[in-house]
């Protein structure tokens, strides 16, 4: 299913950190021209026609990884302007922080994208400091000084 990135669209994602605080829940998604050896992303995803932000994360949460919120906190909102591909896209994304219940496994866990799509999921590190690959939103990890 191709994404119509004609539009401005509406997220709402979660900095989920594990336990012991020092890694958070992202998507490992596939290689694209601007990230030749992938990309991390939030988990997360759009909200609906209808829908607040705060029950469109935790129905994505659900969908993707069948799993629920605990202390679910607003962290603020962030302009994301990407190119994936070469387009150009454009989100205003909701962020929010909890915990996973359950936490996805340290190894071998996927979240199932809504095109049926199966995308790894794996702990990336809060002190990130050498970590090859981007996260996206990039402007998330300010907000996460007020955490």
């Amino acid at each position: 299913m191709s994404i119509d990135r004609s539009r401005i669209r509406v997220k709402a994602m979660l900095v989920a950190p594990n336990a012991a605080g020092t890694a958070h829940a992202v998507s490992l998604n596939a290689p694209t021209a601007e990230n030749p050896n992938g990309y991390h992303r939030l988990i997360g995803g759009g909200v609906e026609v209808g829908e607040t932000h705060s029950a469109a994360v935790e129905r994505e949460v659900s969908e993707e990884l069948a799993a629920t919120i605990r202390d679910l906190r607003y962290l603020g909102v962030v302009e994301n302007i990407f190119r994936i591909d070469g387009e150009v896209g454009h989100e205003i994304v909701f962020v929010y922080t909890g915990r996973l219940d359950p936490e996805p496994a340290a190894t071998g866990a996927t979240l199932i994208e809504s095109d049926g799509t199966v995308v790894p999921v794996v702990w990336r590190p809060f002190d990130d400091a050498r970590e090859q690959l981007p996260v996206y939103p990039a402007e998330v990890m300010r907000l996460l000084d007020t955490v």
